[in-house]
């Protein structure tokens, strides 16, 4: 057998010298053969495993031991040589030893397929990775090998270009080795190589956000973190493993991203604030890519966008309060400007407070419009339409536009304007979009029923003054109404609409009544009647006593209509009327189109010469017209751009001590002149007092009537979950403050509706 041994320990080193060739397999395989079967498998597995061990501290030594760096140079080029050398080393000792191993195998199969099973020992393959393992990948090459590749993954992260593959190579190997002192076959990659990067990867990438922070603004910083993402995803893909590409990815993700996401989004003039300013989709789209890949990022960005929308829009809501008067007095249109007679004598008139405030309204939801424009193109172009921070966005307009007391007036006064006749530059799909939007900002008004109450009142206007744009238009806009907060909220509106084709009607009816009976009568008379229910009736205090020609065409229309209708009254609103007057001056005649309550004013002057006058008392006393009321009329025939009356003092403002006389030298260009038409205007704070107060109480009736159609269904209930439902309910409509409740609630015990159950925390429904 020692024969047998020495003619193949001879052949075996032969094959390791590369000299195969010349050898017989079959022979070598005979003697292997032989010798386990003669019982000498021991000295054939010893021997050849001494042999493989010889040979690789042969290669050690030749190879791999003169290739380890020097360490000297700091030049990167260079160091990055030194180290490709080594790996490309370590990986021909590698192909050298796994090239003969596998010739070896194929002499020795007969001993794997025997001996090794018995003597409970690997086969030769595996036995020549564990001898690899013990005397390759042993210190102090592998500290000089991982320190290679460390440096090489070092020089490309700085941004210079390395041969990728000898890393590869030489990690390739580490991922064949298993770990022989393991179970469960871990790589000796996984034991030694991964946590080495993975620490040299924390330290770096700790230092380099600092760094990238000190020197970049935050959109640079996300385009090189973004490009860091990028070129580790690479890097694991085509030199590590991708084993490792989670656990890097982790590590770029907390020190780039998690530790510096507040600091990055409020970075002075290039921050989150500053991208949205510029418009920088882009970053943007950057930045949510890279928030959204850690669970903090998408709370703060929502956070910080919250926070911009709400500041934003208190800016918005503090351009239109602080300049805002309460517009006091509304002051007819064209005030300022003198007649035709006086000019180059009138000084020009600050500007008129309430179209001052009604501009302020209409840019207030311009702006916030603009706003919501911007914030929406953000979030569907940037930020991939994300449902978290719709939400977030939603929340922030709705706090800020709830800010602003005055927005539910606003919007309506807005909507007003959109709707009004003449708009000019405008089509109608145009206007559609706009009042679609205005809808998207209506949504986050909480006191809808504020909203309803201007509404109503400049709906009201629109439709007496004849100045809606088209009826479809209005129709339009109460269904969008309609969708948003249902039947009941437009119930009233509609009524008005209806009462406008009845008016329409009864008109066409009572000229052919006058027709049929030759009634003839000097004045035309055009009526329309309003249910009082569903019109904003607050124009009903201002009286006033009508001159006898008036007085008999309205009760001859009074008698036609109350023969028709049963059991109604008619109340006269000469507040909300107007007229069409002729009248004869020294140069021409003019039609003028008047308030009613200017047509009265002006048939007093009927029975009196042109040089007589009328003292205020006696024109207050005549037609008992309001004083505020009447010094608005006064003036708008006075003081304004047609002075139809002449003021005795000249002057701009009516005093109760004044005197009035008919101005026949009065002279215009036009046949047809339009005066004093009473625009949509910002209430001034007494209105807003009284509107305030009606609101309030509305506001009580329908809390109570929720409370009793509540408890009339449930019979019995607990005050926590009363007071939940009844928000629940009246949500739609306005936020209901839980004392009012419980205030409710306790009128409506006194007025045993409901009973206090003996817990005190309950309540019963008493039929």
């Amino acid at each position: 057998m020692d024969e047998t041994w020495a003619k193949l320990s001879r052949n075996i080193i032969e094959i390791q010298n590369h000299n195969a060739a010349n050898l017989s397999f079959e022979e070598n395989h005979r003697y292997a053969y032989n010798m386990v079967l003669y019982k000498s498998g021991d000295k054939l597995y010893k021997g050849s495993t001494q042999l493989i061990a010889e040979n690789l501290e042969k290669l050690a030594k030749e190879y791999i031991i003169p290739a380890f760096p020097t360490g000297v140079s700091s030049d990167p080029v260079q160091r990055s040589q030194e180290c490709e050398m080594l790996l490309k080393a370590l990986k021909k000792v590698w192909d050298d030893h796994t090239s003969s191993l596998s010739k070896l195998r194929d002499v020795l199969k007969y001993m794997d397929r025997v001996y090794t099973k018995q003597a409970g020992v690997p086969e030769i393959w595996d036995a020549g990775l564990i001898l690899f393992i013990k005397h390759i990948i042993q210190p102090p090459i592998e500290d000089h090998v991982i320190s290679a590749i460390l440096t090489l993954i070092q020089i490309e992260r700085d941004g210079y270009t390395i041969n990728r593959s000898s890393v590869k190579g030489c990690i390739d190997v580490f991922i064949q080795l298993i770990d022989p002192t393991t179970r469960d076959g871990t790589s000796i990659y996984l034991r030694d190589i991964e946590p080495a990067i993975l620490q040299e990867s924390e330290s770096f990438y700790k230092a380099e956000g600092e760094r990238l922070l000190e020197s970049c603004d935050a959109p640079e910083y996300l385009r090189r973190v973004e490009a860091r993402f990028q070129e580790e995803e690479s890097r694991t893909h085509h030199i590590l493993s991708t084993l490792t590409s989670t656990p890097l990815r982790r590590i770029l993700e907390q020190h780039l991203v998690s530790a510096h996401l507040w600091t990055v989004v409020n970075m002075p003039n290039s921050g989150l604030d500053a991208m949205i300013d510029s418009d920088r989709i882009e970053d943007l789209a950057r930045l949510y890519r890279l928030y959204t890949r850690v669970a903090a990022g998408l709370p703060c960005l929502r956070k910080a966008l919250r926070e911009t929308v709400i500041r934003r829009g208190k800016e918005i809501n503090d351009a239109s309060t602080g300049l805002a008067g309460d517009g006091a007095e509304s002051q007819e249109e064209d005030v300022a400007e003198p007649s035709a007679k006086a000019k180059g004598k009138a000084k020009a008139r600050p500007p008129n407070p309430a179209s001052q405030t009604l501009a302020l309204a209409l840019k207030w939801v311009q702006d916030v419009l603009d706003l919501k424009d911007k914030f929406d193109t953000i979030w569907r172009k940037a930020f991939q339409g994300d449902r978290d921070l719709e939400s977030g966005l939603n929340e922030a307009f709705e706090t800020f536009i709830n800010m602003n007391e005055k927005s539910p007036e606003y919007i309506s006064l807005f909507i007003d304007e959109n709707l009004k006749k003449g708009l000019k530059g405008k089509s109608d799909t145009e206007v559609d979009i706009v009042l679609d939007k205005t809808i998207t900002v209506f949504r986050y008004v909480t006191d809808k029923d504020v909203f309803e109450r201007y509404y109503k009142g400049h709906l009201a206007k629109r439709l007496l003054l004849g100045r809606s744009v088209s009826d479809d238009a209005e129709r339009g806009m109460l269904a969008k109404l309609k969708v948003e907060c249902g039947y009941q909220f437009t119930q009233k509106l509609e009524g008005m609409f209806h009462d406008m084709k009845i008016s329409a009607e009864t008109m066409q009816a009572y000229r052919e009544y006058l027709a049929k009976n030759a009634i003839e009568q000097d004045i035309e008379l055009s009526v329309i009647v309003m249910t009082s229910t569903f019109w904003p009736m607050s124009h009903s205090a201002a009286s006033c006593t009508f001159p006898a020609q008036l007085i008999n065409v309205s009760k001859s229309f009074e008698r036609f209509y109350l023969s028709r209708h049963s059991g109604r009254r008619l109340t006269w609103q000469p507040s909300l009327g107007n007229a069409d007057v002729r009248v004869k001056f020294k140069s021409r005649k003019h039609d003028l189109n008047v308030s009613t309550f200017a047509l009265v004013i002006l048939l007093l002057f009927e029975d009196i010469l042109d040089d007589q006058f009328l003292t205020y008392e006696e024109i207050k006393s005549a037609t008992a017209i309001p004083d505020v009321e009447l010094k608005r009329q006064l003036q708008s025939l006075a003081c304004a751009k047609y002075k139809v009356l002449k003021k005795h003092p000249p002057g701009r403002d009516v005093s109760p001590t004044d005197s009035f006389s008919f101005n026949a030298e009065f002279s215009a260009p036009l046949q047809k002149i339009k005066i004093s038409t009473i625009a949509s205007r910002v209430e001034n704070t007494e209105e807003r007092k009284e509107t305030k107060d009606r609101i309030d109480e509305e506001r009580r009736h329908q809390t109570e009537a929720c409370i009793v159609r509540i408890m009339k269904d449930r019979k019995h209930m607990t005050h926590n979950d009363l007071v939940n439902e009844v928000t629940r309910q009246l949500a739609s409509r306005f936020q209901p403050n839980p004392i009012a409740i419980k205030k409710r609630i306790e009128g409506l015990i006194e007025r045993e509706y409901l009973e206090r159950c003996e817990d005190r925390k309950s309540y019963n429904y008493l039929a």
